[in-house]
């Protein structure tokens, strides 16, 4: 058969992109009463999520080949500009609405070129409420857009302009069309306007792997760092990248190919790892839940490796097929679909709908896997060896898993001496501290409320399960107990309805051991319950590093900052002070007060911001490979803290 070549997506549209092409479907009104709706928080995450928004647009541009090249600057009053060399937006009349298209696109609810009007084949942007919300949500934004040798600007505060759009100047001939858009986020909104650098950073990075071809640039004033990220091989890096710290098995397998009016486009690798890293995206859009294109995928990959087996003779006459689990055993994989009407579950976009995409995605991929297959015999037996070897480590963990449901009813009772249950019994209500030692443990057990605070302590630290399969994993007595108490299941067997606790909250003492017994137990929790942390279910608690006494008054210091501020405010007092080395050496009552009691104490919920760079950060932390892991600790040793 011949070789798939790859093919670009041809995106380019047929007609010109002018202000008739820019469709209204509403107003802007609603944004500022409900932020939430359209951005989803008013938080740091809704903060970077109007970022992203703006820079969409320019990812757009760029899906439609009108762009190679995205800047995006934070200064030091947390002004943001991102700067594209794409068309610009429109700046002629509007033939519904007599005014700029510009100020349509940037003051309309649902305004743009994304709805059939023919302005983009495919965008990200689907719902066109990315830079109105933005303009709606900022204190002030300003609009230049670079067009035919002239450039035009307006400026808006929270979302209402203060003139017409206006010509303010020329740029050189020769140059670049683009648009530029400067906004500063509103106070009387969010919560906060600090960015995180890394965060951004490493969503931009995922978008220019993403966008074969493009330069994004990223500099944070405020800090003086700058980032450049192109990727030549597009998502083939973006699985060699999440694959750095691992050890492959083959080189990187690589498709993309147009079908039907959609386009497919994905990377194989598989490592030694246990653990399955496959990450989904439509129209550059993260759908972290899935959707047609991952149950597509997941059926291409698992009857091309049964197929290629059964035809070998890798796999015998009588023996059983391979299932979903065991061919994905150590697979990192990105699968990235573009389609011209993509369906999405829901407003955040995080689950595909499209009933045609699990056809079209299962044929590309299967064809084009099925050849490569064929071509390297060697890595595929390789595979399919170390699926077969997962497919027994599974039967034995089937075996260890029923044992732990046999031995529970999922009641106190099933763990003598380990969980200390609440009476409350509906989820919602209840919570569950996992404690680190017998004598915290005690403590915690005295100091709590029973009607609601149930508690679970761990003799020592729990296996590291980025090193073991789930078979080994459920042998650990540890964590055999964790699973029982908190009634979910692990893995694919996870079923959230099962859960007894609203609030699983990790509490561990305030060094370098119980910051390393807090990693095992994530590492557990976003391996093997990552749906307990996706719905906001898993919590650490911040118990005091200190007790200070000033006077006849008694203070407890959560970190190093807080002291030093107390210091400064009691200059003249007599100033006494206790570390606290370990939660055992605070007294029942103390670690209510402190940690607790739900009116003083700090939670702090467990989020993944990106679960592809949280999927390559435990496993250089907690993996095999031991150089990355040095590395990091030589990195970072000077920056680390042991309070979270």
């Amino acid at each position: 058969m011949a070789k798939r070549q790859d093919v670009e997506l041809e995106n380019r549209p047929t007609e010109n992109y002018d202000a008739s092409k820019i469709t209204i479907l509403e107003g802007l009104e609603a944004v500022r009463r409900r932020p939430g709706m359209y951005i989803g928080s008013t938080d740091q995450r809704g903060l970077h999520q109007l970022v992203t928004e703006v820079v969409d647009n320019g990812i757009d541009e760029a899906l439609a080949g009108q762009a190679d090249t995205l800047t995006i600057t934070i200064d030091n009053d947390n002004v943001v500009s991102v700067t594209d060399n794409g068309r610009g937006i429109p700046v002629d009349i509007h033939p519904q609405t007599g005014t700029s298209a510009l100020e349509v696109v940037m003051t309309k609810l649902h305004a743009g070129g994304k709805f059939g009007a023919g302005g983009y084949k495919v965008a990200s942007g689907l719902h066109g409420v990315g830079v109105s919300a933005v303009n709606a949500l900022s204190e002030w934004l300003e609009a230049r857009v670079r067009s035919d040798g002239q450039i035009y600007a307006q400026k808006y505060k929270r979302g209402v302009p203060q003139s017409e759009v206006k010509v303010i100047g020329k740029y050189p001939k020769g140059e670049r069309t683009g648009t530029i858009i400067s906004f500063l986020p509103d106070k009387q909104i969010f919560k906060t306007i600090d960015y995180k650098y890394d965060v951004l950073a490493q969503r931009f990075r995922e978008m220019a792997f993403l966008t074969k071809g493009l330069t994004i640039r990223f500099t944070d004033e405020r800090i003086d760092r700058t980032n450049t990220f192109y990727f030549e091989g597009g998502i083939t890096s973006f699985v060699r990248y999440l694959n750095k710290n691992r050890k492959t098995l083959h080189p990187a397998f690589h498709v993309s190919a147009p079908i039907e009016d959609n386009y497919v486009e994905a990377a194989i690798q598989y490592t030694t790892d246990y653990n399955e890293s496959v990450f989904t995206f439509a129209n550059n859009i993260n759908t972290s839940d899935g959707g047609t294109h991952l149950t597509g995928f997941r059926a291409a990959l698992t009857r091309t490796l049964n197929d290629f087996a059964r035809r070998n003779k890798v796999l015998k006459e009588g023996d059983p097929s391979l299932t979903g689990d065991d061919t994905r055993e150590g697979l990192t994989a990105i699968v990235s679909v573009k389609l011209r009407e993509p369906q999405f579950e829901s407003q955040t976009k995080a689950k595909l709908g499209n009933a045609e995409m699990r056809t079209q995605v299962e044929a590309v991929v299967g064809e084009a896997f099925g050849e490569w297959l064929e071509e390297n015999p060697r890595e595929a037996k390789e595979i399919i060896q170390k699926g077969i070897t997962a497919a027994r480590a599974r039967e034995a963990a089937r075996h260890a898993r029923d044992l732990v449901i046999r031995k529970s009813a999922l009641e106190s009772t099933s763990l003598p001496g380990k969980l200390a249950d609440c009476s409350e019994r509906e989820p919602a209500n209840a919570e569950l501290y996992i404690v680190e030692g017998d004598s915290a443990g005690g403590s915690a057990k005295q100091g709590r409320d029973r009607k609601f605070q149930a508690i679970l302590p761990l003799r020592g630290k729990i296996l590291n399960v980025e090193k073991s399969r789930l078979d080994k994993m459920l042998q650990n007595e540890e964590i055999r107990a964790l699973i029982t108490a908190i009634g979910t299941g692990v893995g694919n067997a996870f079923d959230k309805s099962n859960l007894r606790y609203g609030r699983v909250i990790l509490m561990s003492d305030a060094d370098v051991d119980g910051a390393h017994i807090r990693t095992l137990l994530l590492t557990f929790f976003f391996r093997y319950m990552q749906p307990l942390i996706e719905h906001g279910h898993l919590y650490i608690a911040q118990p005091p590093l200190y007790k200070v006494k000033i006077g006849k008054e008694s203070h407890y210091v959560y970190d190093d900052h807080a002291l030093e501020e107390l210091r400064k405010k009691n200059k003249n007092g007599k100033f006494e002070m206790q570390r606290y080395k370990g939660l055992g050496e605070m007294n029942p009552e103390q670690l209510w007060e402190t940690t607790m009691n739900p009116e003083n104490r700090t939670l702090l919920r467990v989020e993944v911001q990106d679960a592809a760079e949280a999927d390559r950060t435990f496993d250089m932390l907690m993996g095999n490979e031991v150089p990355p892991r040095k590395r990091f600790i030589q990195t970072h040793a000077k920056n680390a803290k042991l309070d979270v």
